[in-house]
Order: C-alpha cells, then sequence, then structure tokens
C-alpha cells in the first residue's frame, strides 16, 4: 500500500466538478475505494419523512465522497500544490511541491 499523500484534517482544495475551485477540510479518507469526504464540498440532500426517533423530517444536508484524485492538497496562499515524501532527521514527512514546506512534523 502506498503512503497517503491526503490524510484527515488537510486543508484542500476541489480540482474537478461541480465543485470546482472549493475548498475544505477531510473530514475522512476511504482509502479501499479511493475517496475523499471534504466539509461543505459534494453535499447531498436526503428528503426525510418523519419518523418516531425524527418526528420534524425534512431534509438532511451531508457531504457525500469524492474521487480523491479530484482534490489537492492547499498551500499555505490556498493554491492546490503536489505532494511528495522527504526524510528529515530520519523520519517520512510529507512536504508540498510548488512551496517545499513541510505539512506535518
Amino acid at each position: 500500500m502506498a503512503a497517503a499523500k491526503i490524510k484527515k484534517g488537510d486543508a484542500v482544495v476541489v480540482l474537478s466538478g461541480k465543485d470546482k475551485g472549493r475548498s475544505g477540510t477531510v473530514l475522512q479518507v476511504i482509502p479501499k475505494d479511493g475517496k475523499v469526504v471534504v466539509e461543505g464540498v459534494n453535499v447531498a440532500t436526503r428528503h426525510r419523512k418523519p419518523t418516531q426517533a425524527n418526528p420534524q423530517g425534512g431534509i438532511d444536508r451531508t457531504p457525500a465522497p469524492m474521487a480523491i484524485c479530484k482534490v489537492a492538497v492547499a498551500d499555505k496562499d490556498g493554491k492546490p500544490t503536489r505532494v511528495r515524501f522527504e526524510v528529515k532527521d530520519g523520519k517520512k514527512v510529507r512536504v508540498a511541491v510548488k512551496s517545499g514546506e513541510t505539512i506535518d512534523g
């Protein structure tokens, strides 16, 4: 298995699709399916009937998973950048390709 270039909590920018250009933080990564869930992006609406658990019913809006290839890690200036790995002080760290800054660690 390859190392994760995008992790939970990362700030990302959407590269393509209906939400192109929008940004948010990663809530969940699903590596088995190659998908990520980004806060406030790719929001799915579901109309719910009133039930005993939810007597009001109404419309539920939840972020749906999207393909991991459609997002890129956001640099300090908010623009998308690719990620590479480097070994610094004996630790493998993620580095933003555009700026050369370490993302974690």
